[in-house]
């Protein structure tokens, strides 16, 4: 096994390799994405296996990363993204007892409230220094979501889990002067994320879209007429809010302005649920939610719908022309589409070869690539291009 020092040195070096061949000719940039088993007898099983990873986008120079972090029994790691200027990956890393996974597998759902431990971190990839910022004035047991609030890089917002409620939270660089944004209110929230100049705030609560000002004043909900609304996404340009409304497996891409206005139905999913197993056995939490996503110049959604008996990559203007980008085999499911930081190309997820590789193509999806190639019983998932 390597020490701390010599997988600091063997990752910084790796990293480094990725960034001076993008300097010099292929223009190959890292991709953050997890790795984990898929075919373990449960899904709790399967979950403690995940290991945040990188890998360049031309498949090679693939490493673990902090491998220390899942040194303690029943712990695993996610990629879960990078600050602004890729100086920083960011960490999840779980921890759940045995007894609860077993109590939630016997009554299938989540157990938050004990035996669950999961934490944010931020890896510096030149030092390889570890820092995790949601045990510093610790608010919960469970944090996830963190993201760089644009036009304020010293902030962070994340979402925490407090009395089985999840609420928005900002914070400083270093973890410190954490401040709940409800403002006490219940409902469950999440989806948080703030707008390109940094002045709005938006989320979902008990499902519906929240739009508020950036200390989180002045919220007020988007009266889309459907009990199902989910994971607001801010256009490129911050004039627009993407998100899925309709019922819950049954709903389409949407689009309404900051100011809440203009709302629109932009293509509909076909009867795709809207959700990528993530195991090869019974999960009682249904999978991954393929949310659409921007394009990096704003003049595209990017969204999964049922063609035939095949789950196909799809775009879609915002005046509503959709075109079909793949055309599969019954039974192929693609998922999860990420455009590059520099906006030509796009990391997506596909069964293609029979199991969850991820893929880098163009923005016409000509000329997949895998990027990956875990072998028979495991999966690569959720791809997060380093800037």
């Amino acid at each position: 096994m390597q020490t701390r020092r010599e997988f600091i040195a063997t990752a910084t070096v790796v990293l480094a390799g990725c960034a001076h061949v993008s300097q010099r000719s292929t223009q190959a940039t890292l991709i953050g994405y997890t790795e984990y088993r898929t075919n373990l007898t449960t899904r709790y099983d399967n979950q403690i296996t995940s290991r945040a990873c990188v890998v360049g986008d031309d498949g090679s120079r693939r490493v673990e990363l902090a491998p220390e972090l899942v040194i303690k029994p029943n712990t695993w790691t996610q990629f879960a993204g990078w600050s602004p200027d890729g100086s920083f990956a960011i960490l999840g890393r779980g921890w759940e007892s045995p007894e609860n996974g077993a109590w939630e597998e016997e009554h299938k759902t989540f157990r938050m409230t004990e035996g669950w431990l999961y934490d944010i971190l931020l890896l510096e990839i030149a030092t390889g220094t570890l820092t995790n910022l949601t045990e510093i004035e610790r608010v919960s047991a469970y944090n996830s979501g963190l993201f760089f609030i644009p036009g304020t890089p010293q902030r962070l917002g994340f979402t925490a889990l407090i009395n089985a409620e999840s609420h928005p939270f900002v914070m400083d660089l270093d973890g410190r002067n954490k401040r709940d944004l409800s403002q006490g209110d219940g409902g469950f929230a999440y989806g948080f994320s703030a707008s390109p100049d940094g002045k709005l705030v938006t989320y979902h609560q008990d499902y519906k879209i929240i739009i508020a000002n950036a200390d989180g004043s002045e919220a007020r909900a988007i009266e889309t007429g459907n009990p199902f609304n989910f994971v607001p996404q801010w256009s490129p340009d911050g004039n627009w809010i993407l998100f899925v409304s309709g019922e819950h497996y049954d709903c389409h891409p949407h689009v309404v302005r900051r100011d809440g206005t203009g709302l629109q139905k932009l293509a509909d999913r076909q009867g795709y649920t809207g959700v990528m197993t993530v195991y090869d056995v019974f999960d009682f939490h249904g999978g991954s939610s393929d949310v659409p996503v921007w394009s990096l110049d704003g003049q595209f959604v990017y969204y999964t719908a049922k063609v035939g008996e095949a789950f196909e990559l799809m775009r879609v203007t915002l005046d509503s022309t959709s075109e079909q980008l793949t055309s599969s085999a019954p039974g192929v499911h693609h998922y999860h589409v990420k455009p590059s930081a520099d906006g030509k190309r796009i990391a997506f997820g596909s069964t293609r070869d029979g199991r969850r590789q991820l893929y880098v193509a163009e923005l016409d999806v000509q000329n997949a690539r895998a990027i990956t190639s875990v072998g028979e019983g495991s999966g690569a998932m959720w791809a997060q291009w380093r800037p």
